[in-house]
């Protein structure tokens, strides 16, 4: 019976592998559906699924459905990586002798470009904050920092107050899986900082919170707050698109790149495990210089 061993698969995630807990609700959330699919599929209960029903052709049918439902490749592929690591977590345990999925392929990826801002549009955006009041100061350090140190939304709102070394210019940043990396910060993003934390973020502290960036109780901001935030300065600075936390760490990486930047240390800006993860915005790139040749070359 496979249902039982969900709970020490995530436990295995959680202590060996160090994985998010946004990850563990992904992977649990992913599971369940498959259990699920399986329990209609066999006309069995979730608890009575063997291990000879998870094989090549019930998972390449359980494919079959999403697609049926609409779902985009990414979303589908993530539920086969879930799979996939639960099955080698089985065969790794001895409970499963070899890998049934083995020979099913991930479903091809759409190409899409990340989406950016231009560098005048960062600009019009960071100048959005009312820094008069101490909101103002709060989110103009926060856009300041997503931006100049090219931050994933979690990253951000676990910056503590020790991690910024305001006489190094850098900040200690704990990316997936708790690794640690330190990142450069412009003097920008230093001074929105140096006046958030002397004249805003006193006002709203109640007691000792280690916490960078706080609500106005006093607690944590949220990866949900920082997306409110945005939005509202997205509304305010009239940018007409849709931009989320992570399209200014795509602004940061495009614009390095752009600017002369080399791809490894982009990379490690950002925390990629794998070059091939930050090579997407070398299409960007690529694009732009395409547009640039098509603007101004005489017999374009």
């Amino acid at each position: 019976m496979l249902f039982q061993h969900v709970e020490g698969f995530l436990d295995y995630l959680r202590v060996e592998k160090s994985a998010s807990a946004l990850t563990l609700v992904s992977y649990r959330t992913d599971l369940g559906q498959l259990f699920s699919f399986l329990a209609g599929r066999y006309s069995v209960s979730c608890d009575e699924i063997t291990t000879d029903l998870i094989n090549h052709k019930s998972v390449r049918e359980y494919l079959a459905q999403m697609q049926e439902q609409g779902m985009s490749r990414s979303t589908m592929a993530r539920k086969l990586a879930a799979l996939r690591s639960f099955v080698r977590y089985l065969c790794r345990e001895n409970i499963l002798p070899n890998n049934p999925i083995a020979a099913v392929s991930t479903p091809k990826q759409d190409k899409r470009l990340p989406k950016f801002l231009y560098p005048l549009e960062i600009q019009i955006l960071m100048d959005a904050p009312d820094t008069r009041k101490p909101l103002g100061l709060r989110d103009k350090a926060i856009l300041e920092t997503l931006y100049a140190a090219g931050l994933r939304v979690s990253e951000l709102v676990g910056l503590n107050l020790n991690d910024v070394f305001f006489d190094e210019e850098l900040i200690k940043v704990y990316g997936k899986g708790g690794k640690e990396r330190i990142v450069p910060l412009g003097k920008q993003a230093l001074l929105s900082l140096q006046k958030y934390i002397q004249e805003g973020r006193p006002l709203f502290e109640k007691g000792h919170q280690e916490a960078l960036f706080l609500n106005k109780f006093g607690r944590r901001l949220s990866d949900r707050s920082i997306r409110n935030i945005l939005n509202k300065y997205v509304e305010e600075a009239a940018l007409n698109q849709k931009i989320s936390p992570h399209t200014l760490r795509h602004s940061f990486a495009t614009h390095l790149l752009n600017n002369g930047a080399d791809l490894r240390s982009v990379q490690e800006l950002l925390g990629h495990v794998k070059l091939s993860t930050t090579q997407i915005y070398t299409h960007i790139t690529t694009e732009n210089i395409q547009q640039i040749y098509h603007n101004t070359h005489p017999r374009r």
